[in-house]
């Protein structure tokens, strides 16, 4: 059984965590602070007593913004103890996302919080943790692969991979862009390269990867090459260069 603990400077979203957190078969305890810095004394108490210590924090449950020292703050100070928690960002903010797993972050839940979505945190928690808990299973589906699910909001919404126009890697990110705007998904750039090659996708730069339909010209350049996708010009490595001419030529 997973010790949590809740960190928030907003009460009732404080309150509301908790009260997940302590449903969910999972955690066997739970505890709150209301900022970084009671939450760091809590964390180093947990330390001193051992792991198996009555204090003893597995997974840290995390708000980004706070006044004074934020999450990022406390995230990284727990990068320098020998033995720390686990650390689960809670937050209202996507734009942190990078950030926040360049720091080891298990997962990154977005606010207002759904139960289903904190439920996987907790089950990455214990995933990575190697406790077994008592939770029944969540059916898992086959993903659809004409669209891909996304998260804003706390909302999930699905994109449709004929409207994605490029992506781009963003540490253990990938954002994709599509004329409406774009998303950070938890997937790495190698992954969708080998998911929708067969969809006309291509690597072009080790950061982006590009629907050939969506290339609207080819420029040569000084001996560089770059693409327009849309108003956007992206460069094209060498090492890409080659067959990414090779299949605009072939392109109907």
């Amino acid at each position: 059984m997973l010790r949590a603990l809740a960190v928030d400077d907003e009460r009732p979203s404080l309150e509301e965590l908790l009260y997940l957190l302590d449903a969910d078969p999972r955690i066997g305890s739970v505890e709150g602070a209301g900022d970084a810095t009671e939450a760091l004394r809590r964390i180093n108490r947990a330390l001193e007593s051992g792991p198996h210590g009555p204090e003893a924090i597995d997974v840290v449950f995390l708000d980004i913004q706070m006044p004074g020292l934020d999450g990022l703050d406390l995230a990284r100070l727990l990068t320098g103890f020998a033995r720390p928690p686990l650390v689960v960002f809670v937050t209202a903010h996507e734009d942190f996302a990078v950030q926040a797993f360049d720091l080891k972050a298990v997962d990154y839940v977005l606010k207002p919080v759904r139960t289903e979505r904190l439920a996987e945190a907790v089950r990455r928690v214990v995933e990575q943790r190697g406790t077994t808990g008592a939770a029944p299973r969540i059916p898992v589906h086959e993903p659809d692969p004409d669209h891909l699910p996304v998260e804003l909001g706390g909302v999930t919404r699905f994109v449709a991979v004929d409207d994605i126009t490029h992506v781009e890697a963003q540490g253990d990110y990938a954002r994709l862009h599509t004329d409406k705007g774009s998303h950070l998904v938890r997937i790495p750039l190698s992954t969708l390269e080998e998911r929708w090659r067969a969809r006309g996708f291509v690597r072009i730069h080790r950061r982006h990867l590009v629907a050939l339909r969506h290339i609207g010209e080819l420029r040569l350049d000084a001996g560089t090459v770059s693409v327009l996708v849309g108003t956007e010009e992206l460069q094209v490595s060498r090492r890409h260069a080659r067959e990414l001419r090779d299949l605009l030529m072939r392109r109907p």
